[in-house]
């Protein structure tokens, strides 16, 4: 079988804000699945906080780590506080049910992604924004302890993983998705790690980039180091202009050609 990625060896930081970039077929889906443990790596290890997470329980990793999928089927039609309230699974012993600090916790979280206005709704007739930051919320519930607190403490560092966040939204999601998780990353030291196609996007919320090309690591590091018009020309096969927009202060990538 041919491996999807190969001789990737990638460090994280606590705390850090990372896009993962790439082509189609690049790897990047792959990669974010062998952080969720979903997928076993042939060779070598995944480590948090240095402890192999195959040695993790599967509670006691999604305590730790989440994901939230481009999209979210569901079998049955759910409303937003029970979707919400599936994040608190791994908290709960065999047969238990949630009880009122779970639901506490949920409501907070709705709170914070800005959807506890949606509590009643079924979640089918939310809009793609309105879906995912329901999603997240239940992401995040996953992480909450019953001290109330979202940030690391004593209990280790969070990560929270996105695949394409905002390959459904209008301009207004994504802004709003954006500054969501730059909040969740400054002001509970939430690790997020978004895996994205929109190169601007990821310019505008991340710290650093890892940017893969059939299944290699071909650059990764400060956002600014890693989105020049050599590097991103190189893996895309597309002349680009990369510059400070004078407005936003932020990087912006500009295809000009084929090459």
């Amino acid at each position: 079988m041919y491996p999807v990625l190969r001789e990737v060896s990638l460090s994280l930081p606590a705390g850090g804000l990372v896009g993962v970039l790439g082509p189609n077929g690049s790897g990047k889906t792959t990669l974010l699945k062998l952080l969720a443990g979903l997928l076993t790596p042939d060779t070598g290890r995944i480590t948090l906080d240095g402890v192999d997470t195959a040695g993790f329980d599967r509670a006691a990793l999604a305590r730790r780590l989440a994901v939230v999928p481009q999209e979210t089927q569901l079998a049955f039609d759910y409303t937003v506080l029970e979707i919400v309230l599936m994040g608190r699974y791994p908290h709960l012993h065999a047969f238990e049910l949630e009880g009122p600090a779970d639901l506490e916790i949920a409501r907070r979280m709705l709170a914070a992604t800005g959807t506890a206005t949606f509590e009643d709704r079924m979640f089918r007739t939310l809009s793609g924004g309105e879906k995912q930051r329901v999603v997240m919320a239940s992401a995040l519930a996953q992480f909450e302890t019953s001290s109330g607190s979202l940030d690391p403490g004593a209990n280790g560092t969070r990560v929270l993983l996105l695949d394409e966040p905002t390959s459904s939204l209008d301009l207004a999601f994504q802004l709003e998705t954006a500054a969501l998780l730059h909040r969740l990353n400054r002001d509970h030291g939430i690790t997020i790690v978004v895996c994205t196609h929109d190169l601007n996007f990821a310019a505008g919320l991340c710290h650093d980039l890892v940017l893969l090309c059939d299944g290699r690591i071909v650059a990764d590091g400060p956002t600014d180091a890693v989105l020049t018009p050599e590097t991103v020309g190189a893996v895309y096969e597309v002349n680009v202009d990369v510059r400070r927009h004078p407005a936003s202060h932020r990087l912006t990538v500009v295809p000009l050609a084929r090459r």
